[in-house]
């Protein structure tokens, strides 16, 4: 089959590889008809994240037809259009029987072996995301393995375009769940860090929870742009403002809002100081979106954090965040909790998460995809792949 595969810091290719075979009981092969490019994926593009193998296979939201069950498939059937969560979950151990699937402790044994720590609790396996998550091939390629088949894949309605339920496998379950996290609701106030794909399904979903004001903060204008006219947010542009979490402050009553999302991550653009110390390893993330996000925030409010973050940050002022009594709430989505909630809306008309679509191109032109998204090039926003006929 055809399949982007690692190389080495912006090198990705599209190349022959073998095909995915049943392994497990519970496992599924799907024919992927649809697939995109994440913003967590360009962690990968960049090399910024441990645990790539050259000739790995990336992509984390995918979606499309059951070709073949293991024998131990309940949920599926041959034939079945899915989309494909990009946490596997086993459904029960301790975590997955309290619904916390990203937690799930069985089935990615990945992490503790490559930092040489025994006994770690590191958390569910993800598709074509490092070795640190299980090193399972991911779903930018014609065919891919999906295990615990009977826990994740969600079958969808024909009525229903690949475009439109494709981001259930990840970014809308994403942005959902920093909102519901955040408390976001009717006459509620909300500021996003980060207009990207995450943030701006934060947006859609804020706004379709009620919140009364949300704010986005951001350096691209044209992302800005999209989310005012799309979601009505009041854009704040951090290179033209010198203080966005001031000036938030000052629409807000010189409170700030009740709810911040940063879904900016650890590679948010910080000072000089923290390039040279992220650079020498000296730090794991830039803490700037973080630190925004918790000034921003009022007395008494919560701080949701679905942007990823690794090791630790210098300058995280906790006596701050004391003093205003910050809730901070963040991890891993716990995507199939939420999955049939957003289909069902999605059917209803409530949500329209293809709007953020820019790009559609087919696999073969997956590299110049990366480059586009991690350019930002011709006003990309979200690049949708489709593999050619099998």
């Amino acid at each position: 089959m055809r399949a982007l595969t690692y190389h080495g810091t912006r090198d990705v290719r599209v190349e022959t590889v073998p095909d995915p075979i049943v392994q497990h009981p519970q496992d599924i092969l799907l024919r992927v008809t649809a697939t995109a490019i994440c913003g967590s994926d360009l962690h990968l593009y960049r090399g910024k994240v441990p645990g790539l193998k050259e000739g790995d296979i990336l992509g984390h939201e995918f979606m499309g037809i059951v070709e073949e069950t293991g024998p131990e498939v309940t949920r599926v059937r041959r034939g079945d259009r899915v989309v494909v969560p990009f946490v596997v979950a086993c459904g029960e151990c301790y975590f997955c029987q309290r619904r916390l699937f990203a937690a799930c402790e069985t089935t990615n044994d990945g992490r503790g072996a490559i930092l040489n720590k025994k006994d770690l609790r590191s958390g569910a396996a993800m598709f074509g995301y490092t070795h640190l998550y299980g090193g399972l091939a991911g779903g930018q390629a014609e065919y891919v393995r999906v295990p615990m088949a009977n826990t994740g894949p969600l079958p969808v309605p024909d009525a229903l375009s690949d475009a439109q339920v494709l981001f259930l496998s990840d970014i809308l379950p994403t942005g959902y769940q920093a909102v519901v996290n955040a408390e976001v609701g009717p006459g509620r106030t909300v500021a996003i860090f980060g207009a990207g794909p995450v943030g701006m399904m934060a947006a859609a979903c804020a706004r379709m929870l009620g919140a009364d004001r949300i704010f986005m903060v951001d350096h691209h204008q044209y992302r800005l742009d999209f989310a005012r006219q799309t979601w009505g947010v009041e854009p704040v542009h951090f290179e033209r403002i010198e203080d966005p979490a001031q000036h938030i402050i000052e629409q807000t009553q010189f409170r700030g809002v009740d709810a911040t999302v940063d879904a900016v991550g650890f590679e948010a653009k910080g000072s000089r100081l923290e390039t040279v110390m992220t650079t020498l390893k000296m730090e794991g993330s830039s803490g700037s979106a973080l630190r925004q996000a918790m000034a921003a925030t009022r007395r008494g409010g919560i701080v949701s954090v679905p942007g990823v973050y690794a090791g630790f940050i210098h300058g995280f002022l906790f006596g701050d965040a004391f003093d205003k009594g910050l809730s901070f709430r963040m991890g891993q989505t716990h995507v199939q909790q939420h999955m049939p909630e957003l289909l069902e809306r999605i059917g209803k008309g409530e949500l329209r998460p293809e709007q953020i679509v820019s790009h559609q191109l087919p696999l073969e032109e997956a590299a110049l995809g990366y480059e586009l998204f991690a350019t930002k090039a011709e006003d990309c926003r979200k690049v949708v792949l489709t593999p050619g006929p099998a």
